[in-house]
């Protein structure tokens, strides 16, 4: 039996052990239709049982050695090394990435546990001064039952980065993948974590529609909701938890900016703008969105990243060597077009692409644009690069900043130019020389404005701000001595 065997979650949901579900929801393969198995979706009644078992759990959990803790963490990177090519057709046929995206998501995995298994000995507070004769701590302790709603296009790497630390500092968890990706998004991760050894009641897998988005954050034993997907969405479950008072960590949506500087080589440029646009379609809240080039090397780049769309082939990545595979389903495809066809009717032109092809889109470069275009103010979340000039560079800082999003920005060329134009920019990423597309388990992620809360995911200090509560805590030798 292979880790991901159908045998093991056909038909049911994870939630201490696999039970089966009187919901069940195909899984289906975006780039061909077809169905690849049924996973069992859970209610909103199974929601309240895993949140009541799962406070519960969550005490043993918190009392277990940190080595202990740590130890699974450890061995939940090393079966996702050891199971790395099952989880990369996953990725590939249910979530439409190509290789080399599954691969890198994949490596991320492990990482990313392996990070997450140094949290447990982390130091866990910091002592005080007093002006009283005691001793003055602020501890970090668990924050109890944490709940993970995470998207369908990093569909393992954006739930596992939240599930990972949450578990490591002594949590429960509740994880809601979306269900177009409820594999490898998450029966993958209660698969790893069960075989890891992780106790039973600890994590809990509810795939489902939005009365269970809705149920894992109300569940009165949840404390953290920890949320990645789009702005409208976030809004929505942070006004919630703000009205029960409960801690929301949001990663939302992004219309990214790539700036490139007078002088910076055209054909590295270009390809840096091309990986950025069209790396997994462009399905990532950090594409690149906007394409900001001096007014010197426009016409240049344009042509360069035209060239480069037009070489991209598109079809299935499961059956073929190519550079995009299809959108995620035909919604979004149909939506990535209109925004194309909106902006051509507005004024814009197709310098490469804009067209559908099977399930997937081509790759378009747009220039001739103004920045009240729909294809350059809204998240397009499809292989969409939308180009536009600019003559100093305090035009190109307003039109970086003149976003409602601010979560990643890449600049290009001179050094010491870049650093000028990063310190005049709301973002809570800039790259310098690089795409605005990355991520490392060591490094904080999070945007500002409509793209989040800011950084509450990657590094130490992030997850143990994110997923623990600080409690003050005196200890004297003796009684105190009281007037009354």
């Amino acid at each position: 039996m292979t880790l991901l065997d159908s045998a093991v979650w056909g038909k049911r949901f994870f939630s201490d052990g696999w039970r089966d579900s009187a919901v069940e929801h195909p899984v289906v393969e975006p780039a061909t239709g077809g169905r690849l198995g049924t996973v069992g979706l859970a209610t909103a009644e199974d929601v309240g049982r895993a949140a009541a078992r799962a406070a519960e759990a969550q005490r043993g959990w918190a009392a277990t050695s940190p080595q202990k803790r740590a130890a699974v963490l450890r061995r939940a990177g090393e079966l996702f090394t050891e199971h790395a090519a099952e989880i990369e057709d996953w990725l590939i046929r249910e979530a439409g990435s190509v290789r080399a995206k599954a691969g890198f998501e994949a490596r991320l995995a492990v990482g990313e546990c392996f990070e997450c298994a140094a949290l447990p000995t982390h130091p866990q507070g910091e002592v005080l001064t007093s002006e009283e004769a005691r001793w003055s701590l602020a501890r970090r302790r668990p924050a109890g039952v944490v709940s993970v709603i995470a998207p369908f296009n990093f569909p393992l790497i954006l739930g596992l980065r939240s599930v990972a630390p949450a578990l490591a500092l002594g949590n429960a968890v509740l994880l809601k993948p979306d269900p177009r990706t409820a594999v490898s998004g998450g029966v993958v991760i209660a698969r790893v974590f069960e075989e890891a050894g992780l106790p039973a009641g600890v994590l809990h897998l509810l795939p489902g529609d939005g009365s269970v988005g809705q149920a894992v954050v109300e569940a009165p034993e949840v404390r953290v909701v920890s949320f990645t997907g789009s702005t409208p969405v976030g809004r929505a479950i942070g006004e919630r938890a703000g009205r029960l008072l409960k801690r929301a960590h949001l990663e939302l949506g992004g219309n990214n900016a790539l700036v490139v500087l007078p002088g910076a080589d055209v054909h590295k440029a270009a390809s840096a703008g091309a990986f950025g646009s069209y790396l997994h379609q462009g399905q990532i809240c950090m594409t690149t969105g906007r394409h900001i080039v001096h007014e010197s090397l426009l016409e240049a780049y344009t042509a360069a990243l035209a060239a480069k769309a037009e070489a991209l082939p598109v079809g299935d990545p499961a059956r073929e060597d190519v550079a995009l595979g299809p959108i995620i389903d035909r919604r979004q495809l149909e939506r990535v077009h209109r925004i194309v066809t909106d902006s051509v009717a507005a004024g814009a032109t197709v310098a490469a692409g804009g067209e559908i092809v099977g399930a997937g889109y081509r790759a378009t470069v747009l220039t001739g644009l103004t920045t009240g275009m729909p294809a350059w103010r809204e998240e397009i979340f499809g292989p969409v690069a939308p180009v536009i000039g600019f003559s100093t560079l305090e035009e190109a800082a307003h039109i970086v900043n003149d976003c409602e999003y601010g979560l990643s920005v890449g600049i290009l060329g001179d050094v010491g130019t870049a650093m000028k134009l990063a310190d005049r920019i709301d973002s809570g990423k800039v790259h310098i020389n690089e795409q605005t597309v990355g991520d490392e388990p060591n490094a904080p992620f999070g945007g500002v404005k409509d793209s989040g809360t800011g950084s509450r995911f990657g590094g130490a200090a992030a997850n143990v701000e994110a997923f623990t509560e600080t409690q003050w805590l005196t200890v004297r030798p003796d009684i105190a001595d009281y007037p009354f």
